[in-house]
């Protein structure tokens, strides 16, 4: 005989929570059925499933250019791996933490944050969240499609040559925009087929990127020579200054999904499969992926005398069509793999929060993928400068400030316990005042300016005054993701200290 609640609800044997029948509130402004908490039934992402997720969101395109721009900009291969590896071991808490919402109580991101922010409130951290996403969708899509044009033009040939338009060869804005298309197909089908794809993707993926590493290691004559490529930094004076701000963009590049993690935990079958899942695939995955593409840089610098940081370029080297072929899948699958998992996914719930009653998940999705086009953001990476201290810098600021209140509030205030039907009531606990948390807005605006406002750039190597935005504030700008958690969630915890540590009715 099945256990009931004294509400005659089947009882659930964890800790996870349901939406009672009847209790969410029916206001379109609120609610639509992509925010409400997925059934424990449907809860089914195992600890494989999680993993598959990581890896297959790893091995890409953009994590390749990070390692390997730490070697060119002078790194040895140990210390770049260490960066990486040290990053990614830090970021993995939020993650975490973050993350337990998800299969406890089944609700997307946006929904988190109206704990917090509340009802109204929560769409500053969701659309923060979806405008770096789009940013980050655009670098992705322009990457991809800029590495089926260049394998295709070695396979076929003239590709090159085209004419061109808005600067570029017409056959590279087709490469563009089939791939675009075939993005958004994926994800418009649903979660359930993003899940079943990244499951194959993610091996096909490795197998791809050990192929790499073999072949220029023959090319190199032997491991030996990707090895011995010598740091142009030291261990001195000269590192430290590479070293705190590369960390920071390193945190920076998965800080985006320590928010919206519950977007995809929401599924898991219980806290076991999202814990394990995420520490099995996140820190490993991306250490063992750095120390690839480090290895191969080293090896191009070897063979070519000068690093390729570029692994498509780099592929592009290969002298046999089959190798061009593979190279070209390998590039597909892996960034199609990355994208519409960390850049469609969050943004799509982020713009149904803003207006449920007009836009869905797949609705979403595609604005996602227009705003990603329109604002043309393939120029930040253009340079190493540019793309680990400048974009990843001022995004990882922005973002550990909103984590900071996340964790403050779920973990510290109300200690895991939340009103579920309340976070979709405007006359529940999370309307604040007038929807917005002033607690939350304050903590968020403090921890901003501390994270981002020393924000400075080197002479002709970025888009800030050499002394800093806000010049006292110039030397914690290396340390802006770590300043802007700390500072708002201490200053958020000491704000809602008054208030009782749960919502619970």
């Amino acid at each position: 005989m099945t256990a009931t609640t004294p509400a005659g609800r089947p009882a659930i044997p964890d800790d996870r929570v349901e939406l009672p029948p009847g209790t969410a509130a029916a206001d379109p402004r609120f609610v639509n059925d992509d925010l409400l908490p997925v059934p424990v039934e449907r809860r089914r992402w195992t600890t494989y499933n999680f993993a598959a997720l990581w890896v297959g969101m790893a091995h890409n395109i953009p994590s390749w250019l990070l390692a390997s721009g730490l070697v060119a900009l002078g790194m040895d291969w140990k210390q770049a791996v260490l960066t990486i590896a040290l990053a990614n071991v830090i970021v993995l808490l939020p993650m975490l933490l973050t993350g337990h919402a998800g299969p406890k109580y089944g609700i997307p991101f946006p929904v988190l944050a109206r704990a917090s922010f509340g009802l109204r409130g929560a769409n500053l951290p969701a659309l923060i969240r979806a405008g770096v996403a789009c940013a980050w969708f655009g670098i992705q899509t322009w990457i991809g499609g800029q590495g089926i044009f260049i394998l295709l033009d070695k396979v076929f040939g003239g590709w090159a040559e085209a004419a061109r338009v808005g600067g570029q060869p017409w056959t590279l804005w087709l490469c563009f925009v089939l791939f675009w298309i075939l993005e958004l197909a994926i994800i418009y089908r649903g979660m359930e087929a993003l899940r079943r794809f990244e499951n194959w993707a993610a091996p096909f993926v490795i197998v791809g990127a050990l192929v790499l590493l073999v072949w220029i290691a023959v090319k190199a004559g032997g491991f030996g020579p990707l090895l011995d490529q010598p740091s142009k930094l030291g261990w001195g004076a000269d590192f430290w200054p590479v070293f705190f701000p590369s960390l920071m963009g390193m945190i920076a590049f998965w800080s985006t999904l320590s928010l919206n993690i519950p977007d995809f935990t929401r599924f898991g079958a219980g806290q076991r499969a999202q814990i394990w899942g995420q520490t099995l695939g996140l820190p490993t995955t991306m250490t063992l992926f750095a120390l690839l593409s480090v290895l191969v840089t080293s090896g191009s610098q070897a063979v070519y005398g000068a690093p390729v940081w570029d692994p498509v370029a780099l592929a592009a080297k290969a002298d046999n069509v089959f190798g061009l072929l593979f190279a070209l899948v390998t590039v597909l699958v892996a960034t199609i793999s990355v994208n519409i998992a960390a850049n469609v996914v969050s943004p799509a719930y982020d713009l149904a929060n803003l207006a449920p009653k007009i836009v869905n998940f797949r609705t979403g999705a595609l604005i996602t993928g227009v705003v990603g086009v329109v604002i043309m953001p393939w120029k930040l990476t253009e340079t190493p400068e540019l793309y680990i201290f400048t974009w990843l810098g001022l995004v990882g600021g922005l973002l550990g400030t909103v984590a900071g209140i996340l964790i403050a509030d779920y973990w510290i205030v109300r200690r895991t316990v939340l009103d579920l039907p309340g976070l979709y009531r405007p006359d529940g606990p999370y309307w604040y005042a007038g929807g917005w948390n002033p607690a939350a807005v304050l903590a968020f605006a403090v921890g901003g300016v501390l994270a981002v406002g020393g924000s400075h750039s080197a002479p002709g190597k970025g888009p800030f005054p050499e002394d800093g935005l806000v010049p006292f504030l110039r030397p914690l700008a290396d340390y802006g993701w770590a300043v802007g958690l700390v500072a708002s969630l201490l200053l958020y915890t000491v704000l809602m200290a008054g208030r009782r540590k749960s919502d619970a009715p």
